[in-house]
This record gives structure tokens, sequence and C-alpha cells, in this order.
């Protein structure tokens, strides 16, 4: 947990506490949740200059992010970081109090990514807006692949991130006759889809390098025990495919049009 003084040396035990003085466990996992929010938007006071000429707090963060898409998110540590910024560990708390709340900053520093890249709402149409949606994110695990890492069903939501989702929630204003809720189970299922195939891919090529086997020697190496069970007539289903069923097709954007399809189905309906 992290403890009652924020960065700036400013004592959070009395928001941590109830009325009758003693100590409130809700209270104090709110506290723990201000450093964050406060470094996200920027109302916490900042140190008037840095220990290292040029050191930021977003450059701190830009250079976390960096570690973590080309080295892994298990080899960033604040020791790591500072060795990389050529200062201090200690120097480094002076802007940010740990890893929890940096690595709140990187997953906001990110977020705001797929909107730059791929603009929902500068789309012709709302079809248009679903399919820069779905391929933004697409591009974004793509980018950092530590994303997968993280649970961010409550991340904090920062200037970044909520940028993002009002670009997103701009370009799907054109979809007619269909609730808000509904708007956001539609983002919900393309960042999901997205997210499944950007896991199948990574994790396929974390194979590859973790096994040393690339992907046709650890097929080929089971083709004889499979041609066995598809003549034992246990697995007709799986004999009768065709022989290019696993060969290379655009999942992606398979599954994305028929998300589309389904979308537009709900509409029509809506408008009959």
């Amino acid at each position: 947990m992290t403890d009652t003084t924020d960065p700036h040396g400013t004592d959070r035990t009395e928001e941590a506490t109830g009325p009758d003085g003693t100590q409130d466990p809700a209270a104090t996992r709110v506290a723990a949740l201000r450093p964050s929010l406060e470094l996200l938007w920027g109302t916490g006071a900042r140190p008037a200059r840095g220990p290292k000429r040029g050191l930021s707090l977003e450059t701190i963060v830009e250079t976390a992010v960096r570690i973590a898409d080309t080295e892994g998110l298990e080899t960033l540590s604040m020791r790591r970081l500072a060795n990389e910024l050529g200062t201090g560990a200690m120097s480094l708390y002076r802007y940010v109090p740990g890893k929890t709340e940096l690595l709140d900053l990187m997953l906001d520093r990110v977020q705001g990514e797929s909107a730059d890249t791929h603009n929902p709402a500068a789309a012709a149409d709302w079809r248009e807006a679903v399919s820069l949606l779905a391929h933004g994110h697409l591009a974004l695990y793509r980018r950092h692949p530590w994303l997968l890492r993280v649970s961010q069903t409550r991340a904090l939501l920062g200037p970044r991130t909520l940028r993002g989702m009002e670009v997103s929630l701009t370009g799907l204003r054109g979809m007619t006759g269909i609730t808000d809720p509904e708007v956001i189970s539609v983002i919900i299922a393309v960042q999901s889809f997205a997210m499944g195939i950007a896991r199948t891919e990574i994790e396929a090529r974390e194979a590859v390098e973790e096994t040393g086997l690339d992907h046709e020697t650890f097929w080929r190496s089971q083709q004889p025990y499979l041609e066995r069970a598809m003549v034992s007539g246990e697995y007709p289903v799986m004999a009768s495919l065709s022989e290019d069923a696993f060969a290379d097709f655009d999942h992606f954007g398979f599954g994305l049009e028929r998300i589309l399809d389904g979308i537009q189905s709900l509409i029509t309906q809506r408008h009959q």
C-alpha cells in the first residue's frame, strides 16, 4: 500500500481517518489514489528544479514507456529507470512516488495514441469510425505489448485517456437509434476484440523467442501424431476440414466486418 505521505511531503494521514480519529480502510485506499490523480491532472506541486538538467515528469514517463516497450514491463523498476536517465533512483521520487503511480502515468501516456493515429472523429460515418477504433487499438497493443500484462479494469482516467474516449464517442455519434449504454458496449466489444487478436499475435511471437522453435517446426513435430488421430475416426469434423483451414487468414478483418454487420443489423431494426 502507498504510504500516507505524498511525493511532495504532505501528510495524508488525516484524510485516511474517520470522524472519531480511527483509521478508515476505505479512506486510506482512496487517499492512496491521490498521488497518481494529482500527477495525471497536474494539480500537485512539482519540484522547482530537477536534480539533473532536463529531467522532467514527462521525460521520466516517456523513458519508462520505452523501456517497457523494448525490454518488457517486468524489467522496469525505479532503479532501472534511473540508470537509463543517468540519475539516482532517489531523484525520481521527487517526481513520482513509486512504480504504482508511474504505471498509472504510463497508461495515460499511451492511451491517447489511438486517437492520434486512427481518429474516429474524422471518419465519414459510424462504420468507418468503429473500424478506425478497432485498428487503432490493435496498433496500440502491437506498439506496447506490455499493456496486455496490465489490468485496465479500473484504470485511473487521466487527460489523454479521456481525450481518447471523447474522440471515440464523437465518431460514433452517427449511430442513430443506439442508446448510450449500447455505444459504450460497442466500444468495449471492439476494444476486447482487438485485444484478443493482439494477444494471439504477441503470444505467438513470444513463444518463438522463448522456445527457439519457429511455428512451422513446432507444428511439423506434431504431424505424425495428428495424422494418426485424423484417421482414427475419433475426430470426424476436424478430419473433414479442408487443407487450408489453418492457412494464413485475416481473422481480424473478417471478425471486424462481422461486428460491423451486427451493429448495422441492430440500427436497421431500430428504424423499421
